[in-house]
């Protein structure tokens, strides 16, 4: 897949020219870029009720590569009473923290934020300590063509979101906007109540 990145308090710098984390951040933006449409078809068909988006095959191949070397669900906190889904991220390696967000669009605040909880002190006994977030998610062109829900939050409205939280955003983020597939597209067929995406080659 292609991707566009948005860099935040000279995190792509930091990536790139410190040896601690170079090996890492090259090795995720190779498993970006060896996805190919047919792993994501394979995906997307493998569900027995099809899906409305490819938001659930690219979070089950980002999954299937990503878990390989990096922790899944890492919980930020020792401390009973925070071991639930809101406070783990999605991925952790070293001292990288990994958020995969094809998730409403309200909640990329929270994004942006869990991050800096993995990385700041808190009150809270920490697990996990990184330094850089880093963030998936969908352009606003994958969102269209993969047929995401509309109020799925895209990489264009997690740039504009950065500058107003700057204060809040002590650490460095790079976001990692996924572009859209270049074979095929998503239709939808309404089944009952509910949307199903089919997956239709660009050159039917």
């Amino acid at each position: 897949m292609d991707y566009k990145l948005k860099s935040f308090r000279h995190a792509k710098l930091i990536l790139e020219n410190h040896v601690e984390y170079k090996k890492d951040w090259y090795s995720l933006l190779d498993i970006i870029t060896s996805i190919t449409d047919k792993e994501i078809i394979d995906a997307h068909n493998s569900f027995s009720t099809k899906p409305k988006g490819l938001a659930k095959a690219l979070n089950k191949v980002l999954k299937e590569h990503l878990s390989k070397k990096w922790e899944v669900e890492s919980p930020i906190f020792t401390e009973d009473g925070y071991s639930n889904k809101s406070w783990r991220l999605d991925f952790a390696q070293n001292s990288l923290s990994l958020e995969v967000a094809f998730n409403h669009g309200e909640a990329i605040a929270w994004n942006l934020l869990k991050p800096v909880i993995a990385s700041e002190l808190n009150h809270v006994q920490k697990r996990i300590q990184t330094d850089i977030g880093i963030i998936i998610c969908a352009t606003k062109n994958l969102k269209t063509i993969g047929g995401f829900d509309g109020a799925t939050g895209e990489f264009e409205k997690f740039e504009r979101y950065l500058n107003p939280l700057r204060n809040m955003l002590t650490v460095p983020i790079i976001v990692i906007g996924l572009e859209s597939p270049k074979t095929f597209h998503i239709v939808h067929s309404v089944v009952g109540n509910k949307k199903h995406g089919i997956v239709k080659m660009n050159c039917e």
